[in-house]
């Protein structure tokens, strides 16, 4: 049973809510795990450091975690007025997104299912 009328139980959520500034990237068109490899990459970096791993990287998926990174760090100048400089990646992940089914004809009348994955791409800021 739930502890509390639902508004008090919103109330408590609400007030455990992360302020720090993050964005996220919605149904990218690239698998979790192989987006999984470029956060690697940045996870604990300074932003301005992050920012020019991601700019260098040739995998796909970097151009998609450096559009990410570059609008969390517009978002913590803008909505919450912090420095540029002092920020670092503290939290980047990937989880999986729907993913689209498509099929492939193969030999003698047989189908072959495609998965085409999707994930979400998320990268939370914070100040030293």
């Amino acid at each position: 049973m739930a502890k509390g009328h639902r508004s008090q139980i919103k109330r408590e959520r609400n007030a455990n809510k992360d302020t720090r500034p993050s964005a996220r990237l919605s149904n990218a068109r690239i698998s979790a795990e192989k987006a999984c490899f470029v956060l690697d990459a940045i996870r604990g970096k300074d932003a301005r450091t992050a920012l020019a791993i991601v700019t260098y990287n040739p995998r796909y998926g970097s151009a998609l975690v450096a559009k990410v990174l570059k609008s969390a760090i517009a978002n913590a100048e803008n909505n919450n007025g912090m420095n540029a400089d002092n920020l670092y990646v503290a939290a980047c992940y990937a989880n999986q997104g729907p993913t689209m089914k498509r099929i492939k004809p193969r030999a003698q009348g047989r189908a072959y299912r495609i998965l085409k994955r999707t994930s979400h791409i998320t990268v939370v800021l914070d100040e030293r």
